[in-house]
């Protein structure tokens, strides 16, 4: 293996992980709102990239894989142990402020420090033994990625079914990144663990793979602080419990009359405003509308408003499309463009041109 090429790597890589760990780490957010479980999450994300940092360090300084490729392979997977639980607790903390205890921390530490003994005690055994235990330590390694990999998606598909049963607005469009996040990190995290068994004359392709990798997750953390309190305010919502009737017999009709009303058009009207204006709780009224309707609450509330988007438009042509957004009970023109054209299968301009 050529050194100057995988230092350089090192080099490359290096700055970048110190940078975004640091900033993590210590950057300010918002002094307004409650960002206590996105700061957490930041600084856990902070932790694993600096643990990640000092892993390059030592293979820099050390020079460890010119002196023994077993040793420093059992190294590199004993970092990556804890990176991932720490990964996890940072994009944990996003959908689930009761996930990070002191209980479950110390838990992963010591499996964290069991793994570990494991790695060096393998690091000291005969030359075929070692290999036999680096293969398996990479198996149990990958497993524990993908088990806490399969633990956030679940985790974002109940928060997206939440936020479909209980939001008017796309609320699960805002914390998408972390499902994506999620597959590439579990396709970086399997990634790394196969390609630090690379010859040594690639193992520099392991080393700049981390890049593109760290900038999008910097990047998907300075984007998500415009909606984080948006994400928090609808989690805290559904943890309220509402102390109001069961349901009421004449739930039909009281819907009906909400819909004749035109209070979905109502901007960012949620399951909870139905629930008080109608006297019932959100679990009775969410299944009405999944049961009568056939569709989850946002779904529901998007058909309707569209529906009346339709009618502005054929009624009056002249009504501009900004107009006809906002009478229809969206946010934003891109929401309405884009719930039109899913709906649609055209933009709401194209629709218009269509009926003249």
């Amino acid at each position: 293996m050529e050194f100057s090429l995988y230092r350089l790597a090192l080099c490359l890589s290096l700055p970048l992980m110190i940078f975004f760990g640091m900033h993590m780490l210590m950057a300010r957010v918002p002094g307004k709102g409650n960002f206590s479980n996105f700061l957490l999450s930041r600084r856990l994300m902070g932790a694993a990239l600096l643990l990640l940092s000092f892993n390059y360090v030592v293979h820099i300084v050390l020079a460890l894989r010119f002196i023994d490729v077993c040793a420093t392979i059992l190294f590199n997977m004993a970092t990556y142990f804890l990176s991932y639980w720490l990964f996890t607790a940072a994009m944990m903390t996003l959908l689930d402020r009761t996930f990070v205890t002191c209980r479950r921390f110390i838990f992963h530490v010591l499996l964290w420090l069991l793994f570990s003994a494991c790695a060096l005690i393998s690091a000291f055994l005969p030359e075929i033994a070692e290999r036999w235990g680096t293969g398996i330590l990479a198996c149990c390694l990958a497993a524990y990625g993908i088990i806490l990999a399969t633990r956030i998606l679940r985790t974002y598909r109940r928060a997206t079914q939440m936020f479909e049963n209980t939001r008017s607005d796309d609320m699960g469009a805002y914390i998408r990144w972390l499902s994506i996040f999620t597959y590439w990190a579990v396709i970086y995290g399997v990634s790394c663990g196969l390609l630090t068994f690379l010859p040594d004359d690639y193992v520099f392709v392991w080393i700049l793979s981390s890049i593109p990798f760290y900038i999008y997750l910097y990047c998907c953390y300075q984007n998500y602080l415009f909606f984080y309190e948006d994400v928090e305010n609808a989690i805290m919502d559904e943890e309220m419990v509402l102390e109001i009737p069961k349901f009421r017999p004449d739930m039909g009709e009281k819907v009906e009359g909400w819909i004749e009303e035109g209070g979905y058009l109502t901007p960012g009207v949620t399951l909870n405003d139905i629930c008080l204006k109608l006297g019932t709780n959100r679990t009775y009224l969410s299944e009405y509308i999944n049961g009568v309707y056939g569709k989850n609450f946002r779904d529901w509330i998007a058909d309707m408003r569209i529906e009346h988007a339709k009618q502005l438009m054929e009624s009056d042509p002249n009504l501009k499309i900004q107009e006809v957004s906002e009478k229809s009970g969206f946010l934003s023109l891109s929401h309405f463009t884009r719930t039109f054209k899913n709906k649609e299968g055209c933009t709401p301009a194209k629709w218009r041109e269509g009926r003249a």
